[in-house]
């Protein structure tokens, strides 16, 4: 009896949060071969103890059967990727993580960003890759109560510049070579093995140091998506046939993000919340339409936020970076 041809694909920015949690959602299907490709980039925002931690608990979590290539996606090299493992299927996960890590490092996030998505999309199609999956964000949308894929897009920082960018090169790409696409825009991601600086992270950092939690707003709200969830979403996506376009990834509910403070507040049992001015740089960003992914490829969250800020309260209690002098 012949064996069933495998779905080889290949994760870019395969040990970032996502990333890691992508490939383990795969890895769970028999039918897919997976490798992946990571920098292991510092960014420079993060202290790069923690970082090199935190890849390594990650690294931890992917089967071994998986080929971690530690590689720049930037350069002509990535090609003998390609010519040797032949990918069904591209994630494009790499990327700068946000709007401060860009900030720190314009020049670079821009190569990253534009140059490492060019180059990729290039690959492709030398090798008739049959699928790319382009990995962008809410922030395309700029100041939103709730966003739909049809809705103008609007930069609002160097961060959602490079993502639209991206996206834009994606569709030139299918435009002029026909290559198959699916762009996803995830939002406000949150999870166990998460740098410590995020808005979450912050949070349970100064409430286990009985220290004041700031929310930036009292009105503030995100439509804050568990990693599992997200993952299982670009997972879907990445093996539905006959998909493709454009999909918002989300839990598709927002919270207020004083009341997630609070949440974080009682679940650790100390710390006190302040809210102050909101910060005018940041964009007000609500609820992500999540109705064309769940009909696409059924895509279908189901970790609220209270389960998940009790899990990743169950992994960041005995995280070795999580003190005080961190914050």
């Amino acid at each position: 009896m012949a064996k069933t041809k495998k779905t080889k694909i290949l994760v870019t920015g395969g040990v970032g949060l996502i990333g890691h949690n992508v490939i383990k959602e795969l890895q769970k299907s028999r039918k897919n071969d997976v490798q992946a490709i990571d920098a292991f980039t510092t960014y420079g925002t993060v202290d790069k103890a923690e970082l090199e931690y935190l890849y390594n608990q990650r690294l931890k979590q992917i089967d071994q059967e998986t080929q971690i290539f530690k590689e720049d996606i930037c350069i002509p090299e990535i090609d003998e990727i390609f010519k040797t493992f032949q990918p069904d299927v591209v994630i494009h996960l790499a990327s700068f993580p946000r709007e401060a890590a860009v900030k720190a490092n314009p020049i670079e996030a821009a190569r990253t960003m534009c140059v490492g998505t060019a180059n990729l999309l290039d690959c492709c199609t030398r090798h008739k890759t049959p699928k790319f999956v382009y990995i962008s964000s809410s922030m395309v949308y700029g100041d939103f109560a709730e966003a739909s894929e049809d809705d103008k897009l609007n930069a609002s920082g160097q961060y959602s510049i490079w993502k639209i960018a991206g996206e834009e090169l994606v569709k030139e790409y299918n435009r002029t070579t026909g290559q198959d696409y699916i762009i996803l825009r995830p939002t406000a991601v949150y999870g166990p093995l998460d740098v410590g600086d995020r808005v979450i992270g912050t949070f349970f950092k100064r409430a286990m140091a009985d220290d004041t939690l700031y929310v930036n707003g009292k009105d503030e709200t995100l439509d804050f998506t568990y990693v599992k969830d997200t993952a299982t979403g670009i997972a879907l996506a990445s093996v539905a046939k006959n998909v493709t376009g454009t999909y918002n990834i989300s839990r598709g509910k927002k919270e207020k993000i004083i009341d997630v403070a609070n949440i974080i507040v009682k679940l650790v049992g100390k710390g006190t919340v302040k809210v102050r001015a909101k910060k005018t740089s940041m964009p007000s960003r609500g609820t992500l339409d999540c109705t064309s992914a769940m009909m696409a490829f059924k895509f279908n969250p189901k970790i609220d936020i209270e389960e998940g800020l009790k899990n990743y309260y169950d992994w960041v209690k005995d995280s070795v970076y999580w003190t005080k002098e961190t914050v």
